[in-house]
């Protein structure tokens, strides 16, 4: 006969055992669904419906709330071409940014003037090529040509406003000019 306290200790192993197996795939469930609500809202701000570019933007750690300043990135990369942003281009900056519909008072425009005092990590252009990819998947030839100039026209804008080298006559200088340059190549026109 078996002794009646070993059959419950068994039964209390085998009862820990699952709660804590259901508890990490309930945990699994959540990460889960953490993830499918990023790349939902994700895709919902950008209208990028392409999984393997929201993944990408997912894993360079973009939110939507960050999404909306990647459209400040050309401005950024020209203003920090030769290594620091002076006051022209600041104010360059700035004034394009609430173009976009940035206020002073945004947690975006706070952001934005931090990226002008403090050149953020390369992360944010290469998230930035990968949002631009994405987007030309869902637009028109003639879409991305107009979203391609608006974008790298403000952002030459900013490159003209520090008077290139010297203030002389050549109003880009060579560094914003390639810069201009590795920009415009992120917009893949679809075939």
């Amino acid at each position: 006969m078996q002794n009646p306290g070993s059959f419950y200790g068994h039964h209390s192993l085998e009862e820990a055992f699952f709660i804590k197996r259901d508890a990490e795939l309930i945990e699994q469930q959540r990460k889960i669904a953490k993830m499918h609500r990023s790349r939902t809202a994700l895709s919902d701000v950008s209208g990028i419906t392409n999984p393997d570019v929201l993944d990408k933007l997912l894993e360079l750690e973009i939110t939507p709330q960050t999404l909306a300043s990647l459209a400040v990135v050309p401005l950024l990369e020209v203003a920090w071409a030769d290594g620091h942003v002076d006051a022209r281009e600041h104010k360059a900056v700035l004034d394009a940014a609430k173009l976009n519909g940035f206020k002073k008072d945004d947690p975006d425009y706070a952001l934005l003037d931090n990226w002008l005092n403090h050149r953020p990590s390369d992360k944010l252009l290469h998230a930035w090529v990968h949002y631009i990819r994405g987007l030309c998947e869902t637009l028109e030839p003639a879409e991305i040509r107009a979203l391609q100039l608006e974008l790298i026209g403000r952002a030459r804008k900013v490159a003209e406003a520090a008077g290139g080298i010297l203030g002389m006559a050549l109003k880009i200088s060579p560094k914003e000019n390639a810069v201009l340059k590795k920009m415009e190549a992120a917009f893949v026109h679809r075939k």
